[in-house]
């Protein structure tokens, strides 16, 4: 089956989200359109890497899409600003989290590196959101390039302090992310003064993550449970591993999109590109059922002159 997409679509889902329950997200940004090229990212490698805000997609067209959902009867947790890459890149986020919170009571998060919060007019643009959950993979700079691989005008003190001043704005919801990596930044030392850092930002949360998805890089490796659980321990009571979507009953993926991916791989190995086109779904979307199937262990990948493929796994 294939579907043809009247207009690019920049929303996505509803999906299961490991901490927002079912999220609709906004994309705001071209696909890998990012200020890092982190080693973990599992939307392969950032094509374009950049600090200028602008408007990369319209507007208008993003809050027209939204309303359309939005009239429809369906479950939200969460309008989630998260996608093909760092959403606050888009110069006229705090335009559209203004606009949507006229349209729906539902809650808005803003998932981000955090890379841009240095920056007065992001911390204003961000004010409405009810959530916000930035990532800080690293404390100095030399780690901070090793796993997140900014742009080159980016510096880890300045990222800090972004951090600490949008704290002291910012009256909602802040969870701060750490995504970690074996042998990379999860050395005691490292976590020491990570830990003294944090407790100057004064997130609500910290919640600890690790690569469990195919990564950009194959030096990217996860923690193992316990691993997790120590450096958990180590922060404290605010601290939390996140875990995977437990409410399976209510599960929204469509047996449909499942078999029209496997049908799709069958014939020949194919790149995430190639299913969101073919299937007339939102790259992140598509995301979400290729990590499913590779979970249930029905497909997996490789990579061919640097660019992933997803093909049936053999029993």
């Amino acid at each position: 089956m294939v579907i043809k997409m009247s207009e690019k679509s920049y929303i996505y889902g509803t999906v299961p989200s490991r901490r927002l329950g079912y999220s609709l997200g906004v994309d705001t940004i071209p696909f890998k359109t990012c200020t890092f090229d982190c080693i973990y990212c599992q939307l392969s490698k950032t094509t374009h890497k950049t600090v200028e805000r602008k408007e990369y997609v319209p507007t208008q067209e993003i809050l027209g899409q939204l309303k359309k959902i939005l009239s429809a009867e369906k479950k939200i947790d969460y309008i989630t600003f998260a996608g093909s890459g760092e959403p606050t890149l888009h110069s006229e986020i705090g335009k559209i989290i203004k606009a949507i919170k006229k349209m729906t009571s539902t809650h808005i998060a803003v998932i981000t590196n955090g890379s841009l919060l240095f920056e007065k007019k992001l911390r204003n643009d961000l004010q409405n959101a009810d959530l916000v959950v930035p990532s800080l993979d690293a404390v100095t700079d030399e780690i901070f390039k090793k796993i997140n691989r900014p742009c080159p005008s980016l510096d880890i003190e300045k990222i800090i302090t972004g951090l600490k001043d949008f704290r002291r704005e910012f009256k909602d919801l802040i969870w701060l992310e750490i995504m970690l990596a074996k042998g990379i930044n999860d050395d005691l030392k490292h976590l020491q003064k990570m830990k003294s850092i944090i407790t100057e930002i004064k997130p609500d949360k910290i919640q600890l993550n690790t690569v469990v998805r195919p990564p950009n890089e194959k030096f990217a490796r996860p923690l193992n449970l316990e691993g997790l659980e120590r450096i958990r321990d180590f922060f404290g009571d605010r601290c939390e591993i996140i875990s995977k979507f437990k409410r399976e009953k209510h599960r929204i993926y469509s047996k449909d999109i499942e078999g029209d991916i496997i049908e799709l791989i069958r014939r020949r190995p194919v790149t995430l590109e190639d299913i969101s086109k073919v299937l007339g779904i939102h790259q992140n979307e598509a995301i979400k059922y290729i990590n499913f199937l590779q979970e249930s262990n029905k497909i997996n990948f490789y990579y061919h002159q640097g660019v992933k493929y997803y093909k049936i796994k053999l029993d």
